[in-house]
């Protein structure tokens, strides 16, 4: 192989740890992880996915003992049950993709489990969030971002990013 092509070939698997890095891997539940709750509070896991913001390709991690983790639709999630589920694993450390955006739901297989508040609901963001703009007015109005804030979300931007190895690469080998 080239050194051309070898630093080509680099170059697209650094770019492509690149943009896995842009997914976050979530743990359900935080610290306690996929439990059944000390009182019955059906909301607990709904509370905690709504303190977070989901975005597609982004996992859960679901850490839990001798207890499972269920993908159902809406209404089997309203009954808490599912003879077919979407997605099943009861391995004790389960994670899950989420590959589109909208609602997701999450039950618990083990009989009573749900009932007692092992459900959750994720909602899947559209499409990225857009930074705020950016206002040029010196008085008044919102305080402005600094210059290292626009440059982050500038570079943290995967359709830049792209731009910019195609650019920069491709000048190089012309």
């Amino acid at each position: 192989m080239t050194s051309s092509k070898a630093f080509l070939y680099l170059v697209f698997v650094f770019s492509l740890h690149f943009f896995t890095a842009l997914s976050t891997e979530f743990t359900v539940g935080g610290d306690k992880g996929w439990v059944v709750p000390q009182a019955k509070d059906d909301q607990v896991y709904n509370e905690w996915a709504a303190k977070n913001r989901f975005k597609v390709n982004d996992t859960l991690r679901f850490e839990y003992n001798k207890d499972s983790v269920l993908v159902v639709t809406e209404a089997e999630y309203e009954k808490c049950k599912s003879a077919h589920p979407i997605f099943f694993s009861n391995n004790g450390t389960s994670i899950y993709k989420l590959d589109r955006p909208g609602l997701f739901y999450f039950i618990s297989g083990v009989s009573g489990h749900c009932d007692r508040g092992m459900k959750m609901i994720v909602k899947v963001l559209e499409k990225p969030e857009t930074p705020p703009q950016v206002s040029n007015q010196t008085t008044g109005g919102t305080p402005t971002k600094s210059g290292a804030t626009q440059l982050a979300n500038v570079v943290a931007s995967p359709s830049h990013v792209m731009v910019f190895l195609v650019s920069f690469f491709g000048a190089i080998f012309i």
